[in-house]
């Protein structure tokens, strides 16, 4: 008999929150605003439920002394610190037990920067950690490549699944294929791109996470730049098309809410791609960006409580994490809880590769 998997919303419940910290590399140089910004963020995560953070021996001194004392720390080698990508994706079977999608992580996409070779490990130990049953894929993608509405609906970008450094043999049948066995995905809505920083030196090339999330099945923030001199106005309308002709997994079309972005337009390093639709829902309660503008802040603020009713919105100041390339979804990954079961997990089985030849 085959297993179903699926990858529930991110609004289900949650066993924890893992997440990785911050160690001295290219992209974070010595990191001491950036292991704040982290730790910040788990901080505010661990009032709402467990938080388990990966932490690299050459910096776990900077993790005790940031991290909430209630934070579990485990110390294991890492590369980088984007959990949500090199990480696994958790799903639950028909029975409510727990598995763990370890995909293929090569740095996405293979960037000169990137360092991979511990980072490729994780996703398979940190299932294993959980009791999940890990489940291998040969598709090389990230979790901030993908959005679910639990019931059948994936979000994703043509620029990141498809993208010839990741998977050179892929198209469009062979993705939707391996994400249905592996996360229960019965229906894909492909977005053109991403925004315009993350096609820059630490981008991703397109992650959908920073430009539209399901709060609900029916719903889609998106990520809304309103100033027409800023590149990511002419992408904002371009994905606003694509979602309007659109429907999910039910066949219906999807209410689109917009997510304004700040006002801030660039930093040191060019146009910046700051975006509220990059949070993370966890118990009760959204763990939101903020970025140094109260007016857009608290307006965000507004749009995801209305989002997600009953659960208490806390902003945290991402402008370090943005400068690295990434948000608080991207740090952060979700366990979903498990309901009590009897069968113990078993390893998974490695299978033949859909994505060649």
């Amino acid at each position: 008999m085959t297993t179903s998997w699926r990858m529930p919303a991110e609004t289900a419940p949650h066993e924890r929150l893992w997440m990785a910290f911050p160690r001295p590399n290219e992209t974070f140089g010595d990191g001491e605003e950036e292991s704040a910004a982290w730790a910040e963020v788990a901080n505010a995560a661990a009032a709402f439920e467990s938080v388990t953070m990966l932490v690299d021996p050459v910096a776990r001194a900077t993790a005790t002394r940031l991290l909430d004392g209630a934070i579990e720390v485990v110390e294991t080698p890492l590369d980088d610190a984007w959990l949500r990508d090199s990480g696994p994706t958790f799903v639950l079977d028909e029975a409510g037990r727990l598995g763990a999608v370890d995909w293929v992580f090569n740095g996405w996409g293979g960037h000169d920067w990137a360092a991979w070779d511990r980072d490729a490990l994780v996703g398979a130990a940190v299932g294993a950690a959980a009791g999940a049953e890990v489940l291998p894929s040969l598709l090389v993608n990230e979790g901030g490549g993908i959005h679910v509405d639990g019931e059948g609906t994936v979000l994703l970008t043509e620029t990141v699944q498809l993208d010839p450094r990741r998977n050179p043999w892929a198209d469009r049948a062979r993705v939707e294929a391996e994400l249905a066995r592996t996360i229960g995905a019965t229906h894909a809505v492909w977005l053109p791109r991403g925004l315009t920083r993350d096609y820059g030196r630490y981008g991703t090339s397109g992650h959908v996470d920073i430009c539209a999330t399901i709060p609900s099945p029916g719903r889609v923030l998106l990520h809304e730049q309103r100033d027409p001199a800023h590149p990511d106005h002419a992408v904002s309308a371009q994905l606003r098309r694509a979602l309007e002709e659109a429907v999910d997994a039910a066949g219906r079309p999807f209410e689109i809410v917009p997510l304004p972005a700040p006002g801030t337009l660039r930093d040191a390093e060019g146009f910046v791609d700051w975006s509220y639709v990059n949070h993370v829902v966890v118990n009760d309660g959204v763990v939101a960006c903020s970025f140094g503008d109260a007016r857009a802040d608290a307006a965000a603020r507004d749009v995801l409580a209305e989002a997600y009713p009953g659960r208490r919105v806390v902003s945290v100041d991402a402008r370090a994490i943005f400068a690295c390339g990434g948000g608080i979804h991207c740090i952060t990954q979700q366990q979903p809880r498990t309901p009590p079961v009897e069968a113990s997990a078993t390893p998974g089985t490695v299978r033949s590769d859909p994505f060649r030849g």
